[in-house]
């Protein structure tokens, strides 16, 4: 098994993400006074952490702007428990999957996906992977389709934190990663991500400077080719640190994983679970 086989199960990510985008979860959130994107992003995916201040999460989430992650924990653990959020959260993919994938999260295949999920992600060695540990010590969902979703978490947040490994392993700074991949994946992603992870002008234009000086970018963001090959080289890396789960289910697993979980990642995108940019990342 090679790193290419991380990336194609890379391509199963959509099932996990559409979390947070869909209004499911909005609605859940906005019940504890987190009424808008931010606020309940933030606080929705760290709560697997405990009660952390915004500094942990900056740390762990790591492309979005300190400011952004500041406001959109401001006060959070003073309304609403981490055990709440996660119980909400669940409740918005049971329902967002049961709007987007109608009668396939009733298949009896879910079945089988849901023990190569578990053979592949649980109980990964956890060392420097702060998100994959918190989410790992959760309980699986007795709901097929939910643990399917949980599966595909544990999955994407192990991949996850590699990559932000490979990133520090690098010398790039968040939003130096973001020009590098705004201009990697192409399709409106450097719109999307400047819309979403909220670093000023000043900070995008000074990241861009910085890729000029180390030979990566042009004025223009685009990538020189020495900085397609270290942003590849990236990605490759990050497929590679990601192999430990795949292998635990060799490439017949994976592949039947896949066939599995197309149809349903497929749906989310087909029914407008994700932004188009968000729905094409590397």
């Amino acid at each position: 098994m090679d790193s290419s086989t991380s990336r194609e199960m890379h391509k199963l990510e959509p099932l996990h993400a559409m979390i947070y985008f869909v209004a499911e979860a909005q609605e859940e959130y906005a019940a504890f006074g987190l009424d808008n994107s931010a606020t309940g992003y933030f606080p929705g995916r760290a709560a697997a952490l405990g009660a952390v201040p915004w500094q942990v999460v900056q740390a762990t989430f790591f492309g979005f702007s300190p400011f952004a992650v500041e406001i959109g924990m401001a006060g959070v653990w003073d309304r609403v428990s981490p055990a709440q959020l996660i119980d909400a959260r669940y409740r918005a993919a049971d329902k967002a999957l049961r709007r987007l994938c109608g009668d396939l999260v009733d298949e009896p295949a879910l079945k089988e996906a849901v023990e190569l999920y578990r053979a592949a992600v649980a109980d990964l060695p956890f060392s420097g992977r702060p998100l994959y540990a918190a989410n790992a010590a959760l309980p699986w969902p007795d709901e097929p389709h939910l643990a399917v979703w949980h599966g595909q978490t544990l999955a994407r947040e192990f991949r996850g934190d590699g990559h932000l490994a490979a990133l520090v392993a690098h010398e790039i700074s968040a939003p130096q990663s973001l020009v590098l991949n705004g201009a990697f994946a192409g399709g409106g992603m450097t719109r999307f991500l400047k819309q979403t992870r909220a670093w000023s002008e000043e900070q995008w234009a000074t990241a861009t400077a910085e890729l000029v000086d180390r030979g990566w970018a042009t004025v223009d963001g685009e990538l020189t080719d020495a900085g397609r090959r270290v942003r590849e080289d990236i990605e490759t890396k990050t497929d590679e640190l990601a192999l430990p789960m795949w292998r635990r289910i060799g490439d017949d697993g994976c592949a039947r994983l896949r066939e599995i979980v197309r149809p349903l990642v497929k749906a989310v995108i087909d029914g407008g679970g994700l932004p188009t940019a968000a729905s094409r990342r590397p």
